[in-house]
């Protein structure tokens, strides 16, 4: 069978230019100071979302028959790195935008979509996702929670750790097995719960600021979930999350490259200014070089993240291992460059004034979630290098 060629953009064109331009004009109004205002209140960057929405920017992934912008994956990673940029960045971009809406998109009903999809385009609706288990971390197979079948409906069990944005979302997917007559736990199961369902808890976990939105662990009890609330039928798998999860890579990449070009543009605009002896620091190549291997490394995690859209919006089966990639490159870049960034300011690094001791925390997780760089490494020696598989 011949393949497909996939042409990658080089160069941006006036779409795209107008699209980060007017992103970038929204979110100069939402910077560091809204997102620090915003963990102080505990409150999520509502504002910021509201006018993403009212632009119709917070479903530019989402395809215009159910009222989104139509522009893929790739339109969507653009608003992310644009909002990463100018500082603040809502974590419903890659929940309830990329990794719901693009799921949805794909293998809801029209049901679903109808009841789900419209709001997500709008920005009116936001749903978080819950995969991760204390024992299981985000290894699909080892999954305890559980669906069983209750006459024509289901009731969910079991518990969810680390999920994001549960404070902000009126549904959350959830990644579950369905307990068959047999007693056997079957393939992974996803279903929308709403977030005031009886028999639904949750609790905050305690963590470094990050960006105002929280992490908690959940608890499901007994959560009735209609049948018109399974997507993508109870065998559907891996197939069907895996058209979530990539998504996820995909913009928290393009988030970080955001993030990682904050850090660079403080960085050379305080080495261009701040004189010691009588010049420049940035006059200095043991200050300058660092900076340089950054901006090289960002403009490379960049390319693959483009790469990584491209491949997912065009359905290539290449799009899982890109995501990975682009994930794991652009969190190597962020956090050498807000690294590099710190050690420019010297002291002035690690104060609140200058807003880099900020960007360090949500950087540096991204090494280790969604997917941690080890098993992106597994990931690539297996399927890109042949090697055997080591775990």
């Amino acid at each position: 069978m011949a393949l497909t060629t996939i042409h990658l953009p080089l160069a941006a064109d006036e779409e795209e230019l107008a699209l980060r331009e007017a992103v970038a004009g929204i979110c100069s109004d939402f910077g560091p100071a809204y997102a620090r205002a915003c963990f102080d209140r505990g409150e999520p960057m509502r504002d910021l979302w509201i006018a993403l929405g009212d632009a119709g920017f917070a479903g530019a992934n989402i395809p215009e028959e159910w009222g989104g912008g139509g522009l893929g994956l790739r339109g969507l990673a653009i608003v992310a790195e644009e909002c990463a940029a100018a500082g603040a960045i809502s974590i419903m971009l890659v929940l309830s935008s990329g990794m719901a809406g693009t799921m949805l998109a794909r293998h809801g009903t029209d049901h679903q979509r109808d009841r789900w999809l419209r709001g997500i385009a709008a920005g009116t609706t936001k749903l978080a996702f819950a995969i991760t288990e204390p024992d299981a971390g985000t290894n699909s197979h080892n999954l305890r929670t559980e669906l069983r079948r209750d006459g024509d409906r289901y009731l969910l069990r079991g518990q969810k750790t680390f999920i994001s944005g549960v404070e902000d979302a009126e549904g959350v997917l959830v990644v579950a097995r369905v307990r068959g007559d047999d007693g056997a736990l079957g393939p992974p199961t996803l279903c929308i719960i709403d977030t005031d369902a009886p028999g639904f808890a949750r609790e905050a976990i305690p963590m470094p600021y990050m960006g105002p939105d929280q992490q908690w662990t959940l608890f499901f009890d007994d959560v009735a979930v209609d049948a018109d609330r399974i997507v993508g039928g109870e065998s559907a798998g891996l197939r069907v999350i895996f058209d979530a999860l990539n998504p996820e890579r995909i913009i928290i990449a393009a988030g970080l490259n955001g993030t990682a070009r904050l850090a660079l543009d403080k960085a050379a605009g305080y080495a261009r200014d701040r004189e010691v002896w009588g010049v420049p620091v940035g006059t200095h190549q043991a200050v300058a070089h660092p900076l340089a291997r950054s901006k090289i490394e960002l403009e490379l995690a960049r390319l693959m993240t483009d790469k990584a859209a491209v491949l997912f919006d065009a359905g290539s089966p290449d799009a899982g291992s890109a995501s990975n990639m682009a994930k794991y490159a652009a969190a190597e870049a962020a956090t050498h460059a807000i690294d590099r960034a710190i050690q420019t300011h010297g002291g002035n690094g690690f104060t609140v004034e200058y807003g880099l001791s900020d960007l360090w925390w949500f950087a540096r997780l991204m090494r280790t979630a969604p997917v941690s760089e080890q098993m992106v490494l597994n990931h690539v020696a297996q399927h890109e290098l042949g090697l055997p598989r080591s775990y």
